[in-house]
């Protein structure tokens, strides 16, 4: 389907997928593929289809199997497989084509969290288990998923004693352990790979350090390889929060502005904003001192970015794949906006002989932290 040193493979199934047919493939007419933090990546597959065309056989697997209809999508680049995308099917359209009486067939998933949010599990006791031992066990379960659990201890870990309280499952899966994640500040995803059928379900906080992805290129004649990339300054977006922590002794208030500033969430840019605004987050009071200090400095970390990047590059000429929530360095921008970008999401476009993708970096303030950037 693609050209180059790219090729795609697609493998659909229930439960452990198995790769397609050349037939299908050669059906296949575009892929699109979004993965984004703080949202569930989904997929749309689109295929060709005629009354003899072997997708049939796949509509009649839609029909009867269900929703668990595994889909795996991988793209090898210069000999390096990438898994970008580990979900399962979610619906299914046919839309005939009168004149031609070509058909197409839209194929539209999420990623694997769309099983955590099937059955409810409201009402099962975890006896002196913590958020983070919940969390694992709850993941567990999604093992035949290839689910790999990356669980991160928070910094207050709360061990329930029997005799004084017992928690239980509220909800689905999903719902719980998202809602465990935003009771200490910490985000819930599923990352495809490393290996194609294996996934990294990932509890706890958004990291913005690593190392970078190669730059991103504008303005640099030659070395250019990206086709469009624009920014924008927003310092009226960046919020404050303010928690309250409760004296002991006279149970007052007291307010403790946070700022967008962790070692997990370093500055990316050199003159931040000034807060336009403050968020007084009064139901902290409640809470252990650490316990608020962590819900703040996530509520921050959501709020601080005021620059935003848009653009789209050409996978071929960029020579790799650029991922979501991960660095990346740019050059070519200008003094303001040179440095690195935290990538904020990606949108894959697949056709025939073309491989591109859409993306979003953001970061904290104006002017590179750095000197200079990986090329």
């Amino acid at each position: 389907m693609l050209k180059g040193n790219i090729n795609l493979t697609l493998m659909i199934g229930p439960i452990v997928p198995a790769p397609v047919s050349k037939a299908v493939i050669e059906a296949l007419t575009s892929v699109e593929i979004r993965s984004a933090a703080g949202e569930a990546s989904g997929f749309q597959l689109t295929f060709a289809l005629s009354s003899k065309s072997p997708l049939n056989t796949l509509l009649l697997l839609l029909g009867q199997v269900g929703p668990v209809i595994r889909t795996i999508i991988i793209a090898t680049v210069n000999g390096t497989p990438h898994v970008l995308m580990d979900g399962v099917i979610v619906n299914h359209q046919v839309t005939p084509n009168v004149e031609t009486g070509q058909s197409m067939l839209t194929v539209t998933g999420s990623d694997l969290t769309a099983v955590m949010a099937a059955i409810d599990f409201t009402g099962i006791p975890y006896p002196a288990m913590p958020a983070e031992a919940r969390v694992a066990l709850i993941i567990a379960k999604y093992a035949v998923f290839g689910m790999i659990p990356t669980v991160i201890p928070s910094v207050f870990m709360d061990v329930p004693i029997p005799t004084e309280r017992i928690p239980t499952h509220q909800g689905k899966d999903l719902e719980y352990v998202n809602a465990l994640a935003e009771n200490v500040g910490y985000v819930f995803y599923v990352e495809p790979g490393p290996a194609p059928g294996t996934n990294i379900a990932y509890w706890g906080p958004e990291i913005k350090v690593g190392a970078p992805q190669p730059a991103l290129n504008i303005n640099m004649d030659a070395h250019t390889n990206v086709e469009s990339l624009n920014f924008s300054f927003n310092g009226a977006s960046k919020v404050m929060p303010i928690v309250y922590i409760q004296n002991e002794m006279t149970r007052v208030p007291i307010p403790i502005p946070i700022p967008d500033i962790s070692p997990l969430n370093p500055p990316l840019g050199l003159i931040p904003p000034i807060p336009a605004q403050f968020n007084m987050m009064r139901n902290t009071a409640n809470l252990n001192p650490i316990q608020a200090v962590a819900l703040g400095l996530a509520e921050a970390s959501r709020t601080s970015d005021a620059v935003t990047g848009t653009g789209s590059l050409d996978v071929l000429r960029y020579g790799r794949i650029l991922k979501a929530r991960g660095l990346v360095g740019v050059r070519g921008a200008g003094q303001a906006f040179n440095g690195l970008y935290f990538v904020k999401s990606v949108t894959h476009k697949i056709k025939a002989g073309e491989y591109k993708q859409d993306f979003t970096l953001t970061r904290n303030g104006l002017v590179s932290t750095v000197p200079k950037v990986p090329v």
